[in-house]
């Protein structure tokens, strides 16, 4: 069976995720209540720099899942939008 699936390299596809954290971060200060880098890194128990590092476009940076989860919970946005291309 053929299907024509595009898959991202992992590079691509961290870059993708950390692009839409920070817009969607941005998105919710602008709409809710301003949540910084360091606000977000408390929220989720983790760094101000894996937050910076995320948003950041000349770091490579993964993210686990279940941080990537809260993230999502936190700015509220579905979880696989973090994973379009704008």
């Amino acid at each position: 069976m053929e299907e024509d699936i595009k898959f991202y390299n992992e590079r691509k596809l961290y870059s993708i995720i950390g692009s839409n954290i920070k817009y969607y971060r941005r998105l919710y200060s602008v709409t809710k209540k301003e949540i910084t880098q360091n606000d977000l890194a408390k929220l989720i128990n983790t760094s101000t720099s894996l937050i910076g590092n995320l948003e950041s476009k000349n770091t490579y940076q993964g993210i686990s899942v279940y941080n990537l989860y809260k993230i999502s919970k936190i700015l509220e946005v579905p979880i696989d939008d973090f994973f379009i291309q704008h």
